[in-house]
């Protein structure tokens, strides 16, 4: 991208408009149009004809970035370009090896033209996303360097911030780590209408812990086998890519979007001065309407979206989302996370809306096996390795019980076991449950008196309501969740989301029949 197609902050905020995602860094567009809540119709589309909405060139690579003073740091990340649609389709985090975030509507179909550049195989999954098996970033689908693939899909999912990451069996920590993700935020006609803060004040933000060296170099894996079988756990907290990050704000309400994009590590959120928080979102979407929280647990892979009102903050006034101490693994210290200066006053006549969205519940009642729910146990294994069911990952092979129906409504229930002698390896281990190709609800919780020390430190932080497509299962504790198998059909992945834990095994696949 050349010098001169870089826009200034308010150049973007007057190109994205209402809906559209802004940083708060500066953002890096080519000129073009504007997305508003009727310009866009999808065209028909399918694998075998018709042309997409929105086509994109997506490039994985090496590169360097500038992260600490002094010597840049050798990454591996996204870039992309739009090649067809709308130029702000991409939206490119400058100073940032974070990928383009892309900035979509539900309905438009797309084309991703995916090139490995890296010296190791990859493969792109679409976190959350309702997509089709071909579409979703299988590692059997991983290409080599130097080979493409076409991911064809259409935006099937709600309003919501969603993301995107390499999928190569045992090696996605290690990419991830390396620089790998983005962020994928859709819009719908239902999110326009509520005129939440958009713009300059819709900003995402994205949590990353990592470890550098005396030259600035990324480390990882340092303790070796301990860091695969607990989790790979930084020093040092980078927000949107960026060390030393801090938010100058506005006498007016925000929309925070946060991601943990962290390998393993956990965080509790809250304020320093005990302002609750305001949760407006989940993983799929916005809720039906506002939650309040003292504090938020948010596991890897989870994404939670705030609605934060500093109309009434004094300018020079600071706050601080800092992180609370918890009783699990990784969970010891507090510590700043995102610091917060009022910097100028301004009247908004803006208020949160009391309905946010209309969610369906799932009957559980119409669940298929409502009076046997499909157990999924998480345990270490033989070799020091972490299993579900007692298995770990195959890269075709599927079980019997791992055979699911196309329409049918299931109850998933993951018992995250303890008291197996293993000591803190799996007394205070949570597992963050991610289950590929839909968003589900979370039923209930049930937790063992093995478990009430951690549940009780962060039980209070889940936001259960809405749609979800990873969950956190605390040591000793029970989980069910609802889940609908639509409109396609093949293997599909469910894991945990600590990226050690995945790279190790702790994955299997499910397939959807006929």
């Amino acid at each position: 991208m050349t010098n001169s197609e870089k826009l200034s902050r308010r150049d973007f905020i007057n190109l994205v408009g209402t809906g559209g995602a802004a940083l708060l860094l500066s953002a890096c567009l080519p000129k073009g149009e504007v997305i508003t809540s009727n310009a866009v119709t999808a065209t028909p589309f399918t694998d075998k004809g018709g042309e997409p909405d929105i086509e994109i060139s997506l490039r994985a690579v090496a590169d360097n970035v500038q992260i600490l003073t002094g010597e840049k740091t050798q990454v591996w990340r996204y870039q992309g370009e739009v090649t067809r649609g709308p130029d702000n389709a991409l939206i490119v985090i400058q100073d940032s090896y974070l990928g383009p975030i892309f900035n979509v509507q539900t309905g438009q179909t797309i084309r991703v033209h995916f090139s490995n550049e890296l010296p190791e195989s990859s493969i792109v999954h679409w976190h959350g996303l309702h997509v089709p098996v071909s579409a979703d970033g299988h590692p059997r689908l991983a290409i080599d360097p130097g080979e493409s693939y076409i991911y064809d899909f259409t935006v099937a999912d709600r309003a919501g911030m969603y993301w995107y990451h390499p999928h190569p069996h045992g090696r996605t920590g290690t990419q991830v780590y390396a620089g790998m993700a983005g962020l994928f935020i859709i819009h719908d006609e239902n999110e326009f209408a509520l005129e939440l803060p958009s713009g300059d004040y819709d900003l995402p933000i994205v949590l990353q812990d990592r470890i550098f060296d005396e030259n600035n170099q990324l480390v990882y894996g340092g303790n070796g086998m301990m860091d695969q079988m607990m989790g790979f756990l930084g020093d040092q907290l980078l927000i949107n890519g960026q060390a030393d990050f801090s938010l100058t704000v506005e006498t007016r309400p925000y929309r925070l979007r946060l991601l943990n994009g962290s390998n393993s590590r956990i965080y509790k959120l809250a304020w320093d001065d005990g302002t609750p928080l305001t949760v407006i979102g989940t993983d799929g979407g916005l809720l039906e309407k506002p939650v309040m929280r003292e504090y938020i647990t948010l596991a890897p892979a989870q994404r939670i979206e705030l609605w934060v009102d500093f109309s009434s903050d004094e300018i020079g006034a600071e706050r601080n989302l800092v992180n609370l101490p918890f009783s699990a693994y990784g969970g010891t210290s507090d510590y700043q996370v995102l610091p917060v200066k009022i910097e100028k006053a301004v009247q908004v006549a803006a208020s949160l809306p009391e309905k946010l969205s209309s969610i369906a519940a799932h009957d559980i009642n119409q669940a298929v096996n409502r009076r046997s729910p499909r157990a999924i146990e998480m345990a270490m294994g033989m070799g020091m390795r972490w299993s579900l069911n007692g298995r770990t990952f195959e890269m075709e092979t599927v079980a019997d019980d791992e055979i699911v129906k196309l329409g049918n409504l299931e109850v998933w229930e993951f018992i995250n076991r303890t008291g197996s002698g293993m000591g803190m390896m799996n007394e205070t281990l949570p597992h963050p449950m991610h289950v590929h190709g839909l968003q589900y609800q979370i039923v209930e919780r049930e937790v063992g008196a093995s478990g009430r020390d951690v549940w009780e430190s962060l039980k209070d932080g889940f936001v259960d309501e809405g749609w979800h497509d990873t969950v956190l299962v605390l040591p000793g504790e029970r989980v069910k969740i609802a889940l609908k198998f639509e409109d396609f059909t093949g293997l599909y992945l469910y894991h945990c989301h600590n990226l050690e834990h995945e790279d190790m095994g702790m994955m299997r696949n499910y397939r959807v029949d006929v």
